[in-house]
């Protein structure tokens, strides 16, 4: 059953397209999956690559428009965009850590979308700063850059798009965390504690946004077969970090994204405040 501003957006969608409500879509003529509700408006941070291109891919396959995130990287942005499935989506540019270019993209993504109905909070930075090998010149430098965009800038960017769902009626924000928030990251302590307070975030947010019809959960991957991993997977090393798991591997990206888009789905209503591992059984808590 569609949770209601699923329906409501759906019946006016149809309305504004000339469809009556219920009637078959883009879809029609295809399998649904469970969970799978076509022709939303999504937000994905950081979807130039890796677990955040996964994310968009999987949205766009199952007939969502997409706005695409990304920093700094243009070329590859334009590369995910080119090879979405379906139309209507739109790549966007902002600096995480710069708050009015964070608004501004998040007006700019609910403009050419037509709205939001789903944010996923995926963009962050991994600095390397172990505590006994930086200066403290670069030890601040390592935290200010990290929690501006893991943490203040996810909260910036949540902030901007929940203006947006809200007179919709409701909407979805899932944060992607990291195992690191629970087993620790000693050569990125602010990696670990940027995403301990993301978790934290999105259960505040869990509780303030539900009488508004807005889910909120989380997911926390342990190492994923991604570029920005590549370096640590390769090696002797890689061999170490893939058995901390019995399944003697990592996870790939499309495992994570199946999870967000779960949490996106009118079912997953009831898992608002959640904090899914997935981790492979390589850290239980």
């Amino acid at each position: 059953m569609l949770a209601p501003w699923l329906r409501r957006w759906r019946a006016q969608a149809a309305l504004a397209s000339g469809r009556k409500p219920g009637r078959a879509g883009p879809a029609a003529g295809r399998e649904v999956r469970v969970g799978q509700v076509s022709e939303r408006a999504i937000l994905v941070t950081g979807a130039g690559r890796g677990i955040g291109r996964a994310i968009a891919e999987g949205f766009a396959e199952q007939g969502d428009r997409v706005a695409v995130h990304y920093g700094h990287s243009a070329a590859l942005a334009a590369e995910v965009l080119a090879g979405l499935p379906g139309s209507g989506h739109a790549a966007v540019q902002a600096d995480l850590a710069d708050p009015q270019a964070v608004r501004a993209m998040v007006d700019q993504a609910a403009e050419a979308l037509g709205g939001l109905d789903v944010l996923v909070n995926n963009a962050g930075v991994f600095i390397p700063h172990p505590i006994t090998d930086t200066s403290y010149e670069q030890w601040q430098a390592a935290w200010q850059a990290t929690l501006d965009v893991n943490l203040i800038g996810a909260a910036n960017v949540t902030w901007c798009a929940v203006q947006h769902m809200i007179p919709r009626g409701g909407g979805r924000i899932i944060n992607v965390s990291s195992r690191g928030a629970f087993r620790g990251e000693p050569g990125q302590p602010a990696y670990g504690a940027s995403k301990a307070g993301l978790n934290a975030f999105g259960q505040s947010l869990a509780r303030a946004l539900a009488p508004h019809g807005i889910a909120v959960a989380t997911v926390a991957p342990g190492y994923v077969e991604t570029a920005m991993a590549a370096r640590d997977l390769t090696g002797p090393a890689g061999d170490q970090i893939r058995a901390q798991s019995p399944f003697g591997r990592v996870a790939r990206a499309g495992e994570i994204a199946a999870a967000v888009l779960y949490l996106a789905s009118p079912e997953a209503e009831w898992a608002s405040g959640t904090i899914i591992d997935l981790n492979g059984a390589s850290y239980l808590r």
